[in-house]
């Protein structure tokens, strides 16, 4: 255990570089220690490219660190040196298996640091020391342990291959070119590297941007996947709330007519009761009455019988059969026919209704399905002609191109009146309205408002509830020079510029999707909206008052 641990003081004494134990040691920034003369050395090769690095760890310093004397390391290395032992090289720094063997080293090989492109040689930290101290090596390229050396090696002429066979794409040695590869377009291996180099920057350079953009996706697929999730999640509590309120509305009613029931019951067993009661007294009272004419049948006294007749003759009023209304089994059969046929009709609201959740999902995994990179040809199949509305036209805006084009103009056009008429804002809707699933674009100079709206938005005046994208009946996507942003009932919205002066505009009312597209090459989101939609929608068009200037214009395209 004493030999061991003198073993593991030696080693940790030892410089990594020379591997002999320290002398005047320095410690660098990294914590590691050196003789001061093995890592000046060492740093002084490394001044061309004002890099210095630790030969351990590998960890660089700029500027060039000063080298302090470790003080306590020199006091600890001569008591060591003292007990008279030598520093051994560490076992560590031995080759292993899946080491590169120094080519130099005799019986058991140390692990090489370097190897020499020049030299097709690899190094120890020791036998490394002539490329580190001699001016004859100061031009050798090291480089990182390679094993595979030889393959620099021309297997024609055995000389190095410097150059390159830009005519057969092949590494080639000197001797290649002025032989077998003779007339063809070479360069040195150098060269062609830096070409490669560039080509290979140009590869990483893509396949970043790739990644950056697959993960933009990701992102972007992750919010859609939140999204999914807080609604579901918000869908989910609604209807237990609904449901809840449903189930304590059927309570409340079945106590209601549980109630009603018993009251009724009651009201009537006690008229029954009642009505019993008093047959059960006339029953009594006949029962002695004909007791008493039976006694009187039966008296032989003729002057008693006829005194006494007079009195037990007469009878009471009796009560008639026909007071007594029984109704066998069929008290309360309207009530229950009553509850059967509110079960009925919940069952088909309930089954209409389901149907409807189910043609909901159905159109949101249509959503979910439609990609934001869509192609154009994609949403051209669900292109749709607008034809503006003259009738809805501001006298502030020409209408041209067959009612597809609407400019704002200085001189007020000669309109007749007409209720569906914006007297106030700059704004224009389209004759048809529209439903299912439709897209169009819009071509736009200077700046507009690309918008949609129900047809009870306010025409007269210029208050917001005229005003489209200021109020709850109308969404807008405006576009200039200057601003671009989505409004909807007031609500200021800033999204990116769009790409082109053109607009897609994707509307599925059913769905409740409305999404504004700037179009190119590609199909670039804007802004979208999933909303509920609860009246048909027409298109429209708003220029900007507050940005007055006659030669604004915009035009539904023709899509083909």
């Amino acid at each position: 255990m004493a030999q061991k641990a003198v073993q593991l003081d030696r080693e940790t004494f030892s410089c990594p570089i020379c591997l002999d134990l320290l002398k005047d040691p320095v410690t660098i920034p990294c914590g590691h220690s050196y003789c001061k003369i093995c890592i000046k050395n060492h740093w002084d090769i490394e001044d061309e490219k004002r890099i210095y690095s630790c030969p351990q760890c590998r960890k660089s310093f700029t500027p060039r660190p000063e080298l302090l004397k470790n003080t306590m390391l020199a006091v600890l290395v001569e008591e060591l040196k003292k007990t008279g032992l030598q520093a051994a090289p560490a076992d560590l720094c031995y080759a292993g298996p899946e080491d590169v063997a120094c080519d130099v080293c005799t019986g058991r090989k140390l692990r090489a640091v370097k190897s020499c492109l020049q030299c097709l040689a690899s190094y120890c930290e020791k036998h490394l020391q002539p490329h580190y101290e001699s001016p004859t090596f100061k031009k050798h390229k090291l480089v990182e342990p390679s094993e595979n050396l030889q393959e620099n090696i021309c297997s024609r002429h055995d000389e190095v291959m410097k150059m390159f066979c830009l005519t057969d794409q092949q590494c080639i040695c000197y001797l290649c070119s002025v032989d077998e590869h003779k007339g063809h377009d070479t360069v040195s291996a150098a060269a062609e590297r830096t070409e490669r180099q560039r080509e290979l920057e140009g590869s990483r350079h893509n396949i970043q941007q790739r990644i950056q953009d697959r993960e933009e996706d990701v992102k972007l697929l992750q919010q859609e996947v939140e999204a999914i999730n807080g609604s579901a999640d918000k869908a989910v509590e609604h209807s237990e709330k609904i449901f809840t309120q449903l189930i304590c509305l059927m309570e409340k009613r079945r106590s209601d007519v549980k109630q009603q029931v018993r009251s009724q019951q009651e009201t009537e067993v006690s008229r029954v009761k009642e009505l019993q009661e008093k047959l059960e007294q006339e029953i009594t009272e006949l029962k002695r009455k004909d007791a008493e004419l039976k006694k009187l049948s039966h008296t032989e006294d003729h002057t008693q019988f006829l005194h006494n007749y007079p009195s037990l003759s007469g009878l009471s009023e009796s009560t008639h059969s026909s007071s007594i209304n029984i109704r066998p089994l069929k008290y309360f059969e309207d009530v229950t026919a009553a509850v059967s046929e509110v079960r009925d009709k919940l069952q088909d609201v309930l089954i209409e209704t389901w149907t409807n959740i189910s043609l909901t999902e159905t159109e949101w995994m249509f959503y979910l399905s439609l990609p934001e990179n869509m192609t154009r040809a994609g949403f051209l199949r669900y292109s749709y002609e607008i034809a503006l509305d003259p009738n809805t036209a501001n006298r502030y805006l020409l209408l041209s191109e067959g009612n597809r084009k609407a400019t704002l103009v200085d001189d007020e056009q000669s309109y007749p009146d007409h209720p569906d008429r914006f007297t106030g804002w700059e704004q224009v809707l389209s004759r048809e309205s529209l439903t299912g699933r439709c897209y169009w674009e819009v071509e736009w100079r200077v700046g507009v408002g690309v918008a949609v709206a129900y047809k009870n938005i306010s025409r007269a005046g210029k208050s917001d509830e005229c005003r489209v994208g200021f109020n709850d009946k109308s969404w807008m996507l405006y576009c200039s020079k200057y601003s671009y942003y989505f409004n909807h009932n007031n609500v200021y919205t800033p999204i990116s510029d769009p790409e082109s002066s053109r607009v897609g505009v994707y509307l599925d009312h059913s769905a409740g999707i409305l999404s504004f597209y700037s179009v190119s090459d590609t199909m670039t989101l804007l802004h979208r909206v999933q909303t509920t939609f609860t009246q048909p929608l027409y298109a429209g068009l708003r220029f900007n008052c507050d940005m007055w200037s006659s030669g604004e214009s915009a035009e539904f395209c023709e899509l083909k």
